[in-house]
């Protein structure tokens, strides 16, 4: 099979930049060809984005059934707006396009389900963009863990807090102010936090509890929240997320998106590892980790660059190619446990089982 079409529907900022400049190498000065996907085309509902899209040399389509309808395009990744994932991806799916949806897979649990179930009946490949587990020094923290360097590990804690809502214009997006889009704080950044939590310790989260921030914010949403959770092989870790906590300036807003591994040999710390980055030239924060055996310090950064998105994309279309699809189940159980911290949060920090 030669490589596999895609074609975006939504082409905001983070498409254009993210997605399709990095994920998909359309810019060529910085990235060579996917081997096995190449980016074809795009739509958004601001016609306006249309130049940017063929500035890329994609083909630009008038809407999403244009693009349904175009046999020569094999998948789609969905980038717009969180209420209409899962729409769009089952519109994707019925005709017969594999998918990969932009985080979240959708905005509630029925609905992932309906599309996982949906991509099963289809055989056809279904993943959600999350990115961060491409990120080569989260797969070294994997293996560090994986390898006993930080001895027997017991706990871990991974944190997103940053200032973000306190002006207007930003209190008025979807992210501070309509929680059924999955915004907030646990919608937004923990959903980061649950899966690289499971990615890095090598276990599902089979619990949660959760427990809101006091309220200083005029956001719709909480400001904050403090997730513990439970693992299926025994270990514990929590989640720290915000959108009301300066962190200095620039830097130490992205040193802060990161993680600490405790095990009772060593401490590894993540800086900046939970985020967009992937550690190119010209990125506006050095990623870095820190194995700290207590008696010295052993520091990791990126020496060799792997794009984040192009690592989902790749994965993805290899799944087409080789026609073993990705089923999305990673996704639904994300959105799941999102739901779980805030059911256990409006319980006063009941444990909540994921299953």
């Amino acid at each position: 099979m030669q490589a596999v079409r895609y074609a975006m529907i939504g082409f905001g900022g983070i498409a254009e930049n993210r997605i399709a400049k990095e994920g998909f190498a359309c810019d060529t000065a910085r990235f060579k060809p996917l081997k096995q996907a190449v980016l074809v085309g795009a739509t958004d509902v601001n016609a306006k984005r249309r130049r940017a899209a063929q500035a890329l040399g994609l083909t630009w389509y008038r809407d999403a059934a244009a693009v349904l309808r175009d046999p020569s395009v094999d998948a789609v990744f969905v980038a717009t707006n969180n209420l209409s994932h899962a729409e769009l991806a089952q519109q994707a799916l019925e005709a017969g396009k594999a998918v990969i949806v932009e985080k979240p897979l959708a905005p509630a649990s029925r609905e992932a389900r309906m599309l996982v179930k949906l991509a099963q009946k289809k055989r056809l490949s279904l993943s959600v963009d999350h990115m961060m587990t491409h990120n080569v020094l989260n797969l070294k923290a994997r293996e560090l863990v994986a390898g006993g360097k930080l001895g027997t590990v017991n706990d871990a804690c991974f944190h997103m807090q940053f200032a973000y809502g306190y002006d207007p214009a930003e209190a008025a997006t979807w992210r501070c102010s309509n929680r059924t889009e999955m915004g907030g704080p646990i919608g937004d950044v923990a959903s980061h936090c649950f899966y690289m939590a499971e990615f890095v310790l090598g276990s599902r989260i089979k619990a949660v509890r959760a427990a809101y921030f006091p309220k200083r914010m005029t956001i719709k949403v909480e400001d904050g929240a403090l997730v513990q959770c439970d693992l299926e092989n025994g270990m514990t870790c929590s989640a720290l997320v915000s959108f009301c906590d300066a962190r200095g300036g620039l830097g130490g807003t992205l040193s802060n998106l990161g993680y600490e591994i405790y095990g009772d040999a060593a401490v590894l710390r993540g800086y900046g590892t939970m985020f967009q980055l992937s550690g190119h030239a010209g990125e506006p924060f050095k990623l870095r980790l820190e194995l700290d055996t207590f008696v010295r310090r052993q520091t990791f950064t990126v020496k060799k660059p792997a794009n984040i998105y192009q690592g989902v994309i790749a994965e993805h279309a290899a799944s087409v190619v080789v026609g073993r699809p990705l089923t999305g189940e990673e996704g639904l159980h994300n959105v799941l446990l999102c739901e779980a911290a805030h059911t256990s949060a409006q319980r006063g920090g009941k444990t909540v089982a994921v299953r």
